[in-house]
């Protein structure tokens, strides 16, 4: 699915910009520039600037259009779907999450970590960047439709 939809994203980048003539500083809609005749062009996206390839598009079109994945609150989310809201020890009352987290930090981050883990193997987020930002994949097929 990652792939299917990184290749929706590039048609996507494609299709928000144009080719541009650097050399000359003029658009080139046609694909060939038509002061030098070159075919060696990069992508305009109007507003934001031009550069080769289309990573950078992309990357823009996912940070202006998409909210990414706060994988933190997305987890202490699926915990408190499957406890109580409160954990009572003896006569006080404590929020279970903040407890969990609190009395067993490492065993914490290691159950974190592995929805993470389960949450991108099952292609439910994906990342461009090695991980270091992921997005909901159900918004990222959303988006290339």
């Amino acid at each position: 699915m990652k792939s299917e939809i990184q290749q929706k994203l590039e048609q996507l980048a494609f299709d928000r910009t144009i080719p541009f003539c650097y050399g000359c500083y003029i658009k080139a809609p046609k694909g060939v520039c038509p002061g030098c005749r070159s075919d060696d062009l990069m992508r305009h996206l109007e507003g934001v600037g031009c550069e080769y390839g289309t990573d950078w598009i992309i990357k823009h079109i996912l940070e202006e259009e998409l909210t990414p994945v706060h994988i933190d609150e997305a987890f202490e989310d699926s915990i408190r779907s499957c406890y109580p809201e409160e954990t009572q020890v003896g006569w006080m009352t404590f929020d279970t999450v903040e407890l969990m987290k609190s009395q067993d930090p490492l065993s914490w981050k290691f159950a974190r970590d592995e929805y993470e883990s389960e949450l991108e193997s099952d292609e439910q987020i994906i990342s461009f960047d090695n991980g270091a930002t992921y997005y909901w994949g159900h918004d990222l097929e959303t988006l290339v439709e």
